[in-house]
This record gives C-alpha cells, structure tokens and sequence, in this order.
C-alpha cells in the first residue's frame, strides 16, 4: 500500500522546523497530501482548572489571557508551515483523490490535543511528529502517545535536525513481538522502495516469536531483499547498540515496534522505546 495522506501535528515552533522537513521530505518520497494540524487549547477548560475563591471577573480574565495565548501559538505555526511550504515550493490545496504531487493543507482545531490528534491520526497513513526534548519526560508528549496508544497507526519521529534524506536506507529492528511485526507490515512500502533494507537483531532485544532468518524470508515473499546485522548493548543499553548499528549500516530510517512490555513498566525502568525516543537523530518509524 503506497503512503498517500501524512498529519503532522503541530504544537509550537519550537521543534516544529525539523518535523516540517521531514514530513515534506516523506510527502514528495510518496506524492502524499501533508496536513498540518494545529490544536488550540479551549480557554473554558479554564474554568473547570480554576481553584474556589476565584470571582467570576478573575476567571474571565484567566479564559481570555489563554485564549490570547492560544492564538498567539497558532498564528506562530501558521507563520512556519506558510514559510515553509513557500520556501519548498509545496502546492496549497485540500487533498485531491489521485493527485499524484505533494501537497499540504493546514488546518486548526479547538480541544484536546490528544484527542484530537488520534482521532485524525486514525485516517493518515502515517503521522509524523516532531522528536521529544530528551530533556523532558518523554511521556508528556502528548501527541506521540496519543497516536501509538489510541490510533492504530504507526508514528514517524522526526530528529532534532533534518535530514538529508529519507527511506533510502531502512533499518528494521526485529525482537520477534507483536508490535515489531506491525511495524514491519506497515514498513513493507518504504522497503519495497529503499535501495537497501537491513534487519538489526540483538540476542538482547528478542523476545519469544520468529526469528531474523524466518522475518527474511516472509518479506522476500514481498519482493525485499534483507541483510543481516547483529548489535550488542552499549554500557548495557540494548537501544545505544540499536542506533549504533543503524548507522553503521547508513540508515536513514529506523523501523521498530514500540513498548513491547507495559507502558508504565518501561516509563519506570527506562526500555529500549524510550531510549531510542529520547536519543534517536535519524528518523524513526514506530508502531505498537
């Protein structure tokens, strides 16, 4: 199945250059229709936050410096993606059935931006989002989780910085487990389209399901030819061995399946999913 629509979620500015690159770099790979999408805060939600003792007036005044706020964001956002579909030459238009150019679209809603966001997630072939600061809790991002838990469909990270390319040379990180046999269904089109495809195996990172050799011989019933590249753990992090073994093999696409175990129990003790969150500079294509 080719990748025909793209959501970009976009929060702020802040980390919002590299994910627009990115997810354009991913539109023009497919010819794809890119949505940027916006999701302002609802200044009301205020009233429910506020504590008693407030008055009606201190109350009101809290709604509209949120809502002052809210629109001061999204017209900071607006201000990126109109750069930046500018400056890539990337037609405006609503997405158009057998269109076969890049294109984009912003849109803006009003609400919870992880409801929102898995819910128009559920209807993109892929959602691209921009990489969670390492200096914050990955958890709080909210898009993210939103889309790997309650979408069903798999999430591109961006890295901190653009890259020079995309999907060329994929990588896919094999532990055997539902989600990483997900996640390579879902990688099978960037595959059968990179010039080369390594699958990385680390006698630490699989659990009990197929083998490396048996993954192998199922995609090659998919046309993709796959060589092998085993990793170890670096200073005991199974995922520090994972991205070294990416880019030794020139990837520009890392493909794995995501918390494999319990959310709160990797949130806890660290995992290979969040170790690679937090530390990846290439792109990153993960399903659960």
């Amino acid at each position: 199945m080719a990748i025909r629509t793209l959501l970009l979620p976009l929060t702020s500015t802040a980390a919002g250059e590299a994910a627009l690159a990115t997810a354009l770099m991913a539109a023009r790979h497919w010819q794809a229709h890119l949505t940027a999408l916006h999701v302002r805060g609802d200044s009301r939600d205020v009233a429910h936050m506020a504590g008693e003792g407030l008055s009606g007036a201190m109350i009101e005044e809290m709604m509209s410096a949120t809502e002052r706020e809210a629109g001061r964001r999204a017209d900071a956002v607006r201000a990126l993606f109109d750069r930046f579909v500018r400056e890539h030459q990337v037609a405006v238009t609503p997405a158009v059935p057998g269109q076969l150019a890049a294109s984009a679209s912003f849109a803006i809603m009003t609400g919870r931006e992880d409801d929102r966001v898995a819910h128009q997630a559920r209807l993109a072939d892929v959602t691209v989002v921009p990489h969670p600061d390492a200096s914050e809790d990955v958890s709080s991002s909210d898009a993210l989780h939103a889309v790997l838990f309650d979408s069903g469909r798999p999430v591109l990270i961006s890295p901190h910085e653009a890259p020079a390319s995309l999907g060329n040379r994929v990588c896919l990180a094999w532990s055997g487990t539902a989600e990483s046999a997900a996640a390579a269904r879902y990688a099978i089109p960037w595959m059968q389209r990179a010039s080369e495809v390594t699958i990385l195996n680390s006698k630490e990172y699989q659990r009990r399901g197929p083998s490396a050799g048996e993954l192998a011989d199922y995609l090659a019933l998919h046309g993709i030819t796959c060589r092998h590249a085993a990793f170890g753990a670096i200073d005991r992090e199974v995922g520090a061995g994972m991205l070294a073994a990416a880019h030794a093999a020139g990837g520009d696409l890392l493909v794995m399946g995501a918390y494999s175990s319990s959310r709160l129990r990797q949130l806890i003790l660290g995992g290979v999913t969040r170790y690679v969150l937090e530390n990846a500079d290439l792109p990153v294509l993960m399903c659960r």
